[in-house]
């Protein structure tokens, strides 16, 4: 199984694509894993969010094939434990998917188009984050989640 990222926008901040990077990097051996990012729109009106998300919908819709599994980063998705975590994505490798796509949508969120489209929508948590962080918080996850799939101890 292949594992994809989709992110909207680029990552700004050094030490977050520092992280990244070197997430990426670790889980590498155990499952290939890339990043595509997508071009966001920039929203000057408030009332052209919906529109400008629904832009942004098409470019993430036309990086996901009808066969791939896809869970979408949202507000109001599931919460799991690391151990959840790493028993959803086991138990989708293990149902014959040969992509997973994970994607995180801008500050403004997703278009309800992207999240009709999630096999499984996941939520980091209750809390608020830049979704520069959400994507370093998933890549670390998605390593951690092989280390206990592989019942492999993970550095602290």
């Amino acid at each position: 199984m292949k594992i994809k990222i989709i992110a909207l926008g680029k990552l700004k901040e050094k030490y977050i694509k520092e992280g990244v990077n070197e997430f990426l990097k670790r889980v590498q051996p155990y499952c290939p894993t890339e990043v595509i990012e997508i071009k966001n729109e920039q929203i000057y009106d408030e009332n052209l969010i919906n529109k400008a998300l629904d832009i942004e919908a098409e470019r993430i819709l036309e990086q996901i094939k009808p066969e791939s599994y896809v869970i979408t980063l949202e507000i109001k998705g599931k919460e799991l434990s690391s151990e959840d975590f790493a028993s959803k994505i086991n138990e989708i490798m293990n149902s014959g998917y040969n992509e997973l796509i994970f994607v995180i949508g801008s500050s403004h969120g997703l278009s309800s188009i992207v999240s009709q489209r999630a096999n499984f929508k996941l939520s980091l948590s209750k809390m608020t984050y830049l979704h520069e962080f959400a994507r370093l918080i998933l890549t670390e996850q998605i390593y951690r989640c092989f280390k206990i799939i592989k019942n492999e101890s993970y550095h602290k």
